[in-house]
């Protein structure tokens, strides 16, 4: 059983910077072996990717927030970050860990993360 727990979240004034930290409770083996990814849910809209990191630490992020957030991973403590920063209103979401480890695809709770202008 996979648990991730995402923290982190809360409310900042537009131009201020949040970092999100999930932690994975799962066997550094799937930890370190699956693709992590930081999704995000706006009232309304659909879910989508925001960044991804794969074992080797290859990086790929939405265009929307490229040269503004940062992923990363630390496998010896089972935690993927998000750093975001000059946030805008329109960065105002649920924002959901994920990890895939074929063929399971695991989800946080998420953790709401709302900018205010």
């Amino acid at each position: 059983q996979v648990q991730l727990v995402e923290s982190g979240g809360g409310l900042v004034q537009a131009g201020g910077s949040l970092r999100l930290s999930c932690a994975a409770s799962a066997s550094k083996s799937i930890f370190r072996l699956g693709l992590m990814g930081w999704y995000r849910q706006a009232p309304g809209k659909v879910r989508e990717l925001v960044a991804s990191i794969t074992r080797s630490g290859s990086t790929n992020y939405a265009d929307s927030v490229k040269d503004r957030v940062t992923i990363s991973r630390d496998n010896a403590k089972n935690t993927v970050y998000l750093q975001m920063n000059f946030l805008k209103p329109e960065d105002t979401a649920v924002y959901y860990c994920n990890l895939k480890f074929t063929p399971n695809d695991y989800w946080g709770q998420g953790t709401q993360v709302t900018v205010s202008s």
